[in-house]
C-alpha cells in the first residue's frame, strides 16, 4: 500500500513532527509539508527519511500567514491516483481531508489557535489592537475547518485529553493512539546533579515558572533545552525574555541533536516540565524511559502518562512557589534513594513505546481501507 503523511511545517522540530516522522518511516511513506528544516530533521535521527519529504511550497515564519498559507496549501493539493491512503498529521494539514480519500486524521491538538487557547492568546499575547482583527480570523477558520472535518475518515488522538476536545470543539468521536516513543534508545545513568526541561520557546510553556522556581533554588541548576522558529516573532520574543530574566544556575540551549538530548536525559536528576493544558507531552515519556522523575502540571495529557507519587509529581494550579517545593521534595527522596522512581518510571515508558503505535495505526488502515 502506498501512503502519503501530511504535515503543515517541518522547520522546528517538536512532538508532533516526531510522530510525522515516525510514520513516515515505519510506513514507508511519503511525508508532504510546506517549509523544510533538513538539517534538523537529520540530528533528530530521522535522515533516512529526508528523501521522502516534499514540499508544496513555503510558507512565512510568523502567524497568522503561516497557519493560513498551510491550510490553504493542503486545500489545494490533490494526489488522488498516486497513494492508497493518506495521513494526516499536522492540525494545520487538516485541509488535505477534502482532496485525498480515504484518510485518517491523526489528531495532536484540535487547532488549539481556533479553540482551546484562543482567549489566552487573545488576552495574554496580542495587543489590544490585534484583538478585533484576530476575532475575525478565528471565526472564519472555525468554519472553515469545521468544514473541512467532514471530509475526514477517520479521527485518531493522542490523548482522552485531546478525544475529549475534539469531541467539544467538532462535535466527533476519536480513537485514542497514545504517540509513539522509541523507549528502545534512552538509558538511565548517574545523575549528574541537573535538572532538565525540554520544550519549544512559547509562551503557553510558561518557562518562566522554572526560571522563577530556581532562582530560590540556588544550590540546584537547571538546563532547558528549547527550540525555537528563528524569525518568528513570538518565539523571539520570548526567547528575549527567558534570557534575560533567567538566574545564573539555568542554562538554555536552543538545540540539541538526538545523541545530546538522550545523553541529557539520561544524565538528569529529574526532569520538568510546566506546560498549559499540554496535548499529551511526549517529553514526560522520554524522561520516564530514562528513569527519571517527572515534575509536571496536574492538567493536560499528563494525567494520562505520568503516575502521581510512582513516577512523579503532578502539581495542582502550579505556580513556581509549589514547583519549588516539588523540586525540593523529589531531591530529598533522591538523596535517601537514588533509583526511587527509576523501575516504575522505565516500566510506565513501555505502555507507549513505538511498536504499539505503529501496530494500532495499521489496523486502523486495514479497517478503513477493505470496508
Amino acid at each position: 500500500m502506498k501512503i502519503a503523511v501530511f504535515h503543515n511545517f517541518m522547520d522546528n522540530i517538536g512532538g508532533a513532527e516526531m510522530v510525522s516522522l515516525t510514520l513516515a518511516r515505519e510506513l514507508n511513506a511519503d511525508l508532504y509539508t510546506t517549509n523544510i528544516d533538513s538539517g534538523k530533521i537529520e540530528k533528530t535521527g530521522f535522515a533516512d527519511v529526508l528523501p521522502r519529504i516534499k514540499s508544496i511550497g513555503k510558507i512565512p515564519r510568523n502567524a497568522p500567514l503561516r497557519q493560513q498559507l498551510a491550510l490553504w496549501k493542503f486545500r489545494r493539493l490533490d494526489l488522488r491516483g498516486k497513494y492508497d491512503f493518506f495521513i494526516i498529521s499536522g492540525d494545520w494539514a487538516m485541509s488535505g481531508a477534502v482532496n485525498n480519500k480515504p484518510n485518517l486524521w491523526y489528531v495532536h491538538s484540535p487547532l488549539n489557535e481556533l479553540w482551546q487557547f484562543k482567549d489566552y492568546i487573545r488576552e495574554e499575547i496580542l495587543s489590544w489592537w490585534k484583538r478585533p482583527i484576530y476575532d475575525i480570523w478565528v471565526w472564519i477558520n472555525r468554519r472553515l475547518t469545521l468544514s473541512y472535518s467532514k471530509y475526514v475518515d477517520i479521527l485518531i488522538c493522542n490523548s482522552k485529553n485531546t478525544q475529549n476536545r475534539i469531541k467539544k470543539y467538532y462535535n466527533k468521536d476519536a480513537v485514542i493512539i497514545f504517540p509513539p516513543t522509541d523507549i528502545s534508545k534512552y538509558r538511565c545513568r548517574q545523575s549528574k546533579n541537573y535538572w532538565l526541561s525540554v520544550n519549544r520557546l512559547i509562551t503557553h510553556k510558561r518557562i518562566e515558572l522554572q526560571t522563577k522556581a530556581f532562582s530560590k533554588l540556588p544550590d540546584e541548576r537547571l538546563i532547558i533545552v528549547g527550540s525555537y522558529e528563528k524569525g518568528a516573532r513570538q518565539f523571539e520574543k520570548y526567547k528575549k525574555y527567558i534570557e534575560k530574566t533567567k538566574p545564573a544556575n539555568v542554562e538554555i540551549i536552543n538545540w540539541a541533536d538526538d545523541r545530546k538530548l538522550t545523553e541529557l536525559y539520561s544524565e538528569c536528576k529529574g526532569f520538568i516540565t510546566t506546560a498549559k493544558d499540554e496535548d499529551f507531552g511526549m517529553t514526560a515519556v522520554e524522561a520516564m524511559a530514562s528513569g527519571k522523575p517527572v515534575i509536571a502540571p496536574n492538567d493536560g495529557g499528563y494525567k494520562e502518562s505520568v503516575i502521581n507519587n510512582v513516577t512523579g509529581i503532578l502539581i495542582d494550579n502550579i505556580d513556581e512557589g509549589n514547583l519549588k517545593n516539588a523540586i525540593e521534595r523529589i531531591r530529598g527522596e533522591l538523596d535517601r534513594n537514588q533509583d526511587i522512581y527509576r523501575y516504575e518510571s522505565m516500566k510506565r515508558s513501555k505502555i507507549f513505546n513505538k511498536e504499539e503505535f505503529i501496530s494500532k495505526i495499521k489496523e486502523q488502515i486495514k479497517n478503513l481501507y477493505e470496508n
